[in-house]
């Protein structure tokens, strides 16, 4: 009687042992450890080094049919706001049209002939400045900044007789067009992008857990005497999730157009045809994830480790050339970074086969890469 009132009693030697045992679970579990200490770590230095919701050094091209001291004056005081760097020399009106559709600049600067004149005259003549702003939050700081400047940036040439022209409004008149999202209508950014991160979520997870769950319910040994060949399990695992994928990117297209209003400016086949890139690489990635999980809580572990750097580096929730060159460089290796510029490219700025090819190009290399590694880690696994 007494040892059964003894061992109902509270035992400190009993607490040691079971914590013991389960901090050897843990050293042997290295797998699930790796990321309660690797995915706060890399929360910590993405949101801390990574993340600006303030871009500065955005691309910009000028236009420059003056050649004339003012317009270069404007041009410098917008280089030292800090919020555009000229990367380029525009000649012609088609080189506007393919820069910002390409994405390849995210401002042109239009400085007409005949603008110094104008100014000196006091006749206050037009500067346009075209902004891709797809993503409002990557162009709208900029742009009130420029609403600023305008109004102090040629103090410093006009002077002598020109002096009187600083007392009153600019000098000249600033017309600023955000050409894809005029209003700058946050849905229009969020809703489009959303595809790309809810199949990412989705394709990887459950291609991941498909096959860890027969490994774990033991039917994955039926396989393995069956003559199929690695590429061939690969390929049956893969193809059905690719009509899910497919279902999502629908509702999603119907909803984003019937209830948030989203323009659909391009042609949705080449969307499609582009996408089933995208879906493969997913996929490959989460079968991949399949040969190194030994549990489902691992693949699923995976998965967001996976999923975590690819929303917050492709552009979806910050602006992509808000963060610093190390990070853009990170960003371009995950397949969400272009799957984004391919889906934005063409809903809102009617791209076609030509501008996306490269950002197709770099998925396909991706898909490739990753599909010989999950190939390659199958065949290990049978032995």
């Amino acid at each position: 009687m007494n040892r059964a009132l003894n061992g109902q009693r509270f035992s400190w030697q009993r607490l040691r042992a079971m914590m013991f045992k389960e901090f050897i679970q843990m050293r042997r579990d290295r797998l699930t450890f790796a990321m309660m200490v690797g995915i706060p770590m890399m929360q910590l230095i993405l949101f801390g080094f990574a993340i600006n919701s303030d871009p500065r050094n955005l691309p910009t091209a000028v236009f420059d049919r003056d050649h004339g001291p003012f317009g270069r004056a404007l041009v410098a005081h917008m280089v030292a706001s800090g919020y555009f760097r000229v990367v380029e020399e525009i000649q012609e009106d088609a080189q506007i049209e393919a820069g910002l559709a390409l994405g390849r600049v995210q401002f042109v600067v239009s400085i007409p002939e005949g603008f110094s004149r104008e100014v000196a005259r006091g006749r206050r003549p037009e500067l346009l400045i075209e902004a891709d702003a797809t993503d409002p939050a990557a162009t709208s700081n900029a742009l009130g900044t420029v609403s600023v400047l305008a109004w102090h940036a040629l103090d410093r040439e006009l002077r002598g007789p020109l002096a009187g022209l600083r007392s009153g409004p600019p000098p000249f008149e600033l017309k600023m067009h955000r050409r894809y999202n005029q209003e700058g209508i946050t849905q229009y950014n969020v809703v489009p992008g959303l595809m790309g991160v809810v199949l990412t979520m989705t394709m990887v997870i459950m291609t991941a857990l498909a096959v860890t769950r027969e490994r774990e319910r033991g039917t994955m040994e039926s396989l393995l005497v069956t003559p199929l060949r690695p590429i061939e399990v690969m390929l049956g695992k893969i193809f059905p999730y690719v009509v899910v994928g497919y279902i999502q990117m629908t509702l999603i297209l119907v909803a984003a157009r019937v209830i948030f209003g989203v323009p659909v400016v391009g042609n949705i086949g080449v969307l499609m045809v582009a996408s089933v890139v995208f879906i493969m690489a997913n996929l490959a990635v989460g079968f991949t994830f399949s040969t190194l999980a030994r549990n489902q809580l691992q693949a699923m572990q995976m998965g967001f480790f996976y999923f975590l750097p690819n929303i917050l580096l492709s552009g979806f929730m910050f602006p992509f050339r808000g963060m610093p060159e190390w990070a853009q460089r990170v960003g371009e290796l995950l397949p969400l970074t272009h799957f984004l510029r391919i889906v934005r490219g063409v809903m809102l700025k009617g791209n076609g086969p030509e501008e996306i090819l490269g950002e197709v190009g770099a998925l396909g290399v991706f898909m490739l890469v990753v599909s010989v590694v999950a190939l390659k880690r199958y065949r290990q696994t049978l032995d």
